[in-house]
Parts: structure tokens; C-alpha cells; sequence
């Protein structure tokens, strides 16, 4: 048993289902928006780029332009739910063991608006958006929308946590 009477199994179900359940509301989010003229998201791309990765590409002028990956889309979608449990687990260790037990916003907070960073600043240059969509014509807009999805993200990190304390 860890400190606070859980063991790692009992974490790591908990990592998993606060991070399912937090990336699972940027999804309803992101249906909500369609009924605004706003597209789907296209798990696509990042999926191409997490599947360049393991072949030492980082940076792709243009992931549209970059070679396609067999089953690209379903690798954005299982690496785009496999982040928010990584970053679910992120909060329980800065956070502590409790916090899944007495969750506050403050944590989750802090990590969700963490993640705009790694958007800005690691997936949207890697896929050749430039430094937060700054090769984007719609830079402002797209910078907009993480805003209000990563502090969702947050939102979902902490709301699942209550529901499954």
C-alpha cells in the first residue's frame, strides 16, 4: 500500500479514468462546435505525427505533406486519449495520492493549461503549424480554441476525479 491507502493498481485505474474521462469532454466539446460550423477534429495528422516519431522525425514542414501511416487516424485517437491519461497521472504526482480521493481545481488547472503549452509549442510546430498556429490563418481563432479546450481538459481532470472519488 502507498501512503494514503492506495496501492499503484488502484492509481493507475484512477489515472486512466480521470484521463479518459477528461479527454472524453474536449470530444463533446468538440461535437458541441460542429452544431457552430466548426469541423471535427481530424486525429488524423497527429496521428501521422506520433507515428513519425519512432523513425526520428520530429518536425515536418507540413504534416498534411508528409508520408501517410497505415491506421493514422486510429493512432491520433488512441495517442490523443493515451496524453490525457498521461496527464491525468501528472496531476496525481504533482498533486499527490489524495488528490484522487479530495480533488481540487487548483492541480488540475495548472496541468490543463499546461497542455495548451505542449500544443503550442511542441505538436503544432511539429506538424508544421509554426509556434501556436503561427503559420495558420486562423492563428487567433485556433489559439482561442485551445485556450477554452485545455481548460476543459482541466475541468474533466478534476469533475471525473469527483465523480470517481
Amino acid at each position: 500500500m502507498r501512503p494514503g491507502g492506495w496501492n499503484v493498481s488502484d492509481l493507475i485505474l484512477r489515472m486512466v479514468v480521470i484521463g479518459i474521462g477528461a479527454t472524453a469532454l474536449t470530444d463533446i466539446w468538440a461535437q458541441f462546435l460542429r452544431l457552430f460550423g466548426f469541423p471535427k477534429p481530424n486525429w488524423a495528422m497527429p496521428g501521422r505525427w506520433f507515428a513519425h516519431l519512432p523513425r526520428g522525425r520530429v518536425w515536418h514542414e507540413d504534416i498534411v505533406r508528409s508520408e501517410p501511416v497505415a491506421g493514422e487516424l486510429a493512432i491520433g485517437w488512441i495517442c490523443h486519449y493515451l496524453v490525457g491519461i498521461a496527464f491525468a497521472g501528472i496531476v496525481l504526482a504533482i498533486a499527490g495520492a489524495g488528490w484522487a480521493r479530495n480533488p481540487t481545481f487548483l492541480p488540475a488547472l495548472i496541468v490543463g493549461w499546461a497542455t495548451i503549452g505542449c500544443g503550442w509549442f511542441i505538436l503544432q510546430p511539429g506538424m508544421g503549424m509554426g509556434i501556436a498556429a503561427s503559420k495558420k490563418p486562423n492563428a487567433n481563432q485556433i489559439r482561442l480554441l485551445n485556450v477554452v479546450s485545455h481548460t476543459l481538459f482541466a475541468i474533466g481532470l478534476y469533475g471525473t476525479a469527483l465523480l470517481t472519488r
